[in-house]
């Protein structure tokens, strides 16, 4: 069934995303944004799987009653997949097995907290784990966590001991491979958006580019502010 692309959400709330935005930003304005960055998500996720070719599009979706809500927000060919585990290490540790058991073959898991991410970056992942030997692919963000990881078949062990949401997680998961000997090929770092700092940053990129993120892009035009630290 090829490889298998997974958009990790949670199903967005008041007050339960992109909370360290706030303040300066409203709740309201960053449960938009939440909105927008998977939008925008599920847009490169679509064209990064067409541009791999023999992967398909899905979406792990949490708390466990989401799935009405995420297959109205997705296109009809993503497939769903309840995220399963107490902790996001669990969560991200048995999707591959999830997936294995229907049939795909290489697996990568994405954040949505990447939005401007190019599709070509996502879908060179595939490329790696087919055809260049790796194990294991790694997208790294800024901050020192990352925005997507692939396998070629579950690795447990990479998802065991983290200091999630950390500047330590692709430290300890670079080492936690190099441990099972596991090949690795980085992609390119690319920023994830959870700061204040970050969101600026990524707002100034995009005024002059909407069509990297454009729901992301409508949602700040919208809102009208100059946001600072």
């Amino acid at each position: 069934m090829g490889g298998l692309l997974i958009i990790m959400a949670k199903q967005p709330g008041l007050g339960t995303v992109k909370t360290r935005l706030s303040p300066p930003l409203k709740p309201q304005q960053c449960l938009v944004l939440y909105e927008a960055f998977l939008r925008d998500t599920i847009r490169l996720v679509d064209r990064a799987c067409e541009i791999a070719g023999d992967v398909t599009p899905a979406l792990a979706y949490a708390p466990a009653g989401s799935r009405a809500f995420f297959r109205g927000v997705v296109p009809r060919h993503f497939v769903l997949l309840p995220q399963t585990g107490g902790d996001l290490g669990e969560r991200l540790s048995n999707l591959p097995s999830q997936a294995g058991r229907s049939g795909y073959s290489e697996v990568a898991m994405i954040s949505s907290d990447s939005p401007t991410l190019p599709s070509g970056v996502a879908a060179h992942c595939f490329t790696e784990l087919r055809q260049n030997g790796a194990d294991v692919a790694l997208g790294p963000c800024d901050d020192g966590g990352y925005y997507l990881i692939g396998m070629t078949r579950p690795q447990p062990a990479l998802f065991q001991g983290i200091a999630w949401s950390t500047e330590q997680v692709t430290r300890q998961t670079l080492e936690a491979a190099a441990e099972a000997r596991l090949r690795v090929s980085l992609l390119a770092s690319w920023p994830d958006v959870d700061t204040i700092e970050s969101l600026n940053a990524m707002w100034t990129g995009l005024q002059d580019d909407r069509e990297s993120a454009p729901h992301t892009h409508d949602a700040l035009a919208a809102m009208n502010l100059r946001m600072t630290a």
